[in-house]
């Protein structure tokens, strides 16, 4: 499989073979799902701590004191096997600045492999469930056949209409892009 790198950011190489590592381990283990769950959750983790983002990106903790401070982490909330050991190779390696984009990478491939692909939806109201399972359906369709994750948004300020993006594909038809683009068709005739 050939690698993506994004000349953009240089550390995506770097969370890309890490992540490829880690899947194939998590492969020849049949443990790729439970493995997905805890690095998702870790990633919550970091998420949803400013000091925990703080101390990952830091150049000023020593990698002793990185594995450390991770190996107290992990066995605090519970984490275990290869996802606890594969963050502990992380920190050891001086690497956890990249794992956010490490865990977003194995996701990717874990959800390949599955044949699963993710839908950012954006609508101006919230959906009904007859909606959600519209949607849900019409996304399989246009995907091939795919399993499709939806995630959907409420913004108001798109008045109505809904903002699909699936894979590279978008398609905007709300009704606040309509409105702009009349608006700006008008001010070219005026």
């Amino acid at each position: 499989m050939a690698e993506v790198v994004d000349s953009k950011n240089p550390t995506s190489g770097v969370a890309q073979r890490y992540a490829q590592a880690l899947f194939s381990l998590a492969q020849d283990t049949q443990t790729t799902d439970a493995v997905a769950d805890a690095l998702h959750n870790f990633g919550d983790l970091i998420a949803e701590n400013a000091d925990l983002q703080r101390f990952i990106v830091s150049p000023v903790f020593s990698a002793e004191e990185q594995l450390k401070a991770v190996t107290a982490l992990l066995s605090h909330f519970g984490y275990g096997g290869i996802t606890a050991n594969f963050i502990k190779l992380v920190a050891a390696k001086r690497r956890l600045f990249v794992l956010p984009e490490m865990i977003r990478a194995f996701g990717a491939l874990n959800d390949r492999a599955k044949g699963v692909t993710h839908a950012q939806v954006t609508v101006a109201e919230p959906l009904s469930p007859d909606q959600s399972a519209a949607l849900e359906e019409a996304l399989r369709q246009v995907s091939g056949g795919q399993t499709v994750k939806v995630n959907v948004q409420v913004d108001p300020s798109l008045i109505g209409g809904i903002v699909v993006q699936l894979g590279s594909r978008q398609v905007d038809a709300s009704l606040k892009t309509k409105l702009n683009s009349l608006r700006t068709r008008m001010k070219e005739v005026g």
